[in-house]
């Protein structure tokens, strides 16, 4: 603790040498009391020690000189209220000079939105990849596995010691589970308990499995107190250096713990955050190490904070014409959406297990649900890409996705959590699980975002995938396969037809001679309304591994 009690004492020390005054008029020295004036400097630089120290202490602000812009304007207007002749007239300027720098602290909003727009620059594209229908998503809502470690808390020994801390979701041997440490649950627990026992995962893509206790003694935790309390110590350790986010839980494939913290800039002044790494800190014998963004270890999944990225979306959103557009005019604003499970934003994972973070944007004009688009941010580059989606549609927001399991659900008071935004098919869909009343998981819901009226819901997301290809083909939908999906061509006799009116098109089922089932709609290929047993035809179509392929194209031979 050498560094704040040298901080502390530097600052209360140049304190009192402004607000003890040094001259004074006569007839104040007429009445001055030769000990009293002694024991003011004595007095008031022990005082302000004191209160410097426990600021600090209490807090953890930064012990930058610039976070001293409040204290320096009470410090030098006290200093130039007591004094008096020049001795006033130099302690004015001083207090002059805090207001100045104050008045450049705080209005700096108002200077670098165009610097906070570049910080947050995303590079821009229509679509995201097909997911692959093959893969299952990391689906299961941080509401239900958090009700599941809950009800499984039995497994922690004195249980009545500790509570449930914040639940993330990370990547441990290419399997996706979400990780709740084990925090204190008092003063007086922490006081007895000394450390804490370990944390609890379960997995974020089967919803029928059970948390695991995982034994690991932690001293330095969020829950902890004093010394030991995990942010007062990464303080202590780097007094000088800008946080923003709170500390994330992470484990290593051998499942030692580590918690990590965001540290970066200011863009200007006191004001906005640019990412430049993390701390490490091992919990159990409080070690820490600063590692640069680039330098992250491969293990560690949320390097750039959910806060982090949050506060970018805001800046990507609201300054792309400066800060007084964002407050009046609005053109082109968009505002990023508050439906996130971490800090307004969704972690997700890619099919090569890399973490992004997922927001959707929407107008700033009320009772709009429309999106204007989403972004992508890796979690540990900090890297973005922002989404367009087809400017030829309108697509909806989550907010409107939420409404319709709302509405469709309205009997049952059940409600959707974690929407998120893929590309089910070639058509952009939300995927949003379904919780009662209680927190516990009903069915998977998906709806498509630029036809409304196209949805399903399964008890897995698989089984509502499946639902969903079928409702996209009877709706006159294109059913584009999934990323992994090869296109092909075959040729054959026509075994079996089966047809069936779909709105404004007929889905054709057919079986060929080769023993293989297609299907294809009419929006696809028109003549396939004609088609029948003892055809020969020549088909495109996409590779999934389903009975049912999806066809791209047919042509009957002799048709024509």
């Amino acid at each position: 603790m050498g560094n704040i009690f040298l901080f502390s004492l530097i600052i209360g020390l140049a304190s009192s040498l402004i607000l003890i005054p040094f001259s004074r008029s006569k007839k104040a020295k007429g009445k001055e009391d030769t000990q009293t004036s002694a024991g003011m400097f004595i007095s008031v630089p022990i005082v302000i020690i004191i209160l410097v120290l426990a600021f600090y202490y209490l807090t953890n602000l930064d012990r930058n000189p610039s976070s001293l812009w409040p204290f320096a304007i009470l410090i030098t207007a006290a200093g130039a209220v007591f004094s008096s002749g020049k001795e006033r007239m130099v302690k004015t300027l001083l207090c002059l000079g805090s207001v100045l720098v104050s008045i450049f602290i705080l209005t700096a909003p108002l200077f670098n939105a165009d610097e906070k727009y570049e910080v947050a620059s995303m590079t821009e594209k229509m679509e995201i990849e097909v997911f692959d229908e093959t893969k299952t998503p990391a689906s299961v809502p941080p509401k239900f596995a958090r009700n599941k470690m809950k009800k499984a808390f039995g497994q922690v020994p004195n249980t009545s010691y500790y509570e449930l801390g914040n639940l993330q979701i990370q990547k441990v041997k290419d399997e996706y589970v979400y990780i709740a440490p084990v925090e204190f649950s008092g003063f007086f627990k922490w006081w007895n308990g000394d450390h804490t026992p370990g944390y609890f995962t379960i997995s974020a893509t089967d919803s029928s499995d059970n948390p695991k206790f995982i034994k690991a003694e932690m001293t330095y935790t969020p829950s902890s107190y004093f010394n030991q309390n995990l942010e007062r110590h990464i303080r202590m350790q780097y007094p000088n250096l800008i946080f923003y986010g709170k500390p994330q839980l992470e484990i290593d494939d051998e499942g030692a713990p580590y918690y990590i913290r965001t540290y970066g800039e200011f863009i200007s002044a006191r004001n906005g955050f640019e990412v430049e790494g993390i701390i490490m800190v091992e919990p159990k014998t409080g070690t820490t190490e600063m590692v640069a963004l680039a330098d992250v270890p491969e293990f560690i999944d949320g390097a750039v904070s959910p806060e982090v990225v949050s506060l970018h979306n805001s800046y990507f959103g609201n300054y792309i014409h400066g800060f007084w557009n964002s407050k009046f005019g609005k053109s082109d604003v968009k505002l990023p959406s508050d439906e996130g499970t971490e800090a307004n934003v969704s972690p997700i994972f890619d099919e090569n297990g890399d973490m992004y973070y997922f927001t959707d944007f929407t107008s700033p004009k009320e009772g709009v649900d429309s999106m204007l688009g989403y972004s992508l941010t890796n979690s540990r580059t900090g890297d973005a890409v922002y989404y367009t989606g087809n400017l030829e549609e309108s697509y909806m927001d989550s907010q409107g996705a939420l409404q319709i399991i709302e509405k469709k659900f309205i009997e049952k008071k059940w409600q959707g959590e974690m929407p998120i935004l893929y590309n089910f098919y070639g058509e952009a869909s939300w995927l949003t699980p379904v919780l009662d009343a209680n927190g516990f998981l009903q069915n998977y819901f998906i709806v498509s975002a630029a036809n409304p009226e196209i949805s399903v819901y399964g008890n897995t997301p698989n089984e509502a995938l499946k639902q969903y290809k079928t409702a996209l083909q009877r709706g006159g939908g294109s059913v584009d396969g999934n990323s992994k999906a090869e296109e092909k061509q075959t040729s054959g006799i026509v075994v079996r037809v089966y047809k069936e009116k779909a709105e404004q098109f007929t889905l054709v089922s057919f079986l060929l001679d080769n023993g293989q089932s297609y299907i294809i709609s009419s929006e696809n290929t028109a003549e396939a309304i004609y088609l029948q047993a003892d055809d020969e035809v020549d088909v495109i179509y996409m590779d999934t591994g389903e009975d049912f392929m999806p066809a791209k194209e047919i042509v009957i031979k002799g048709l024509n």
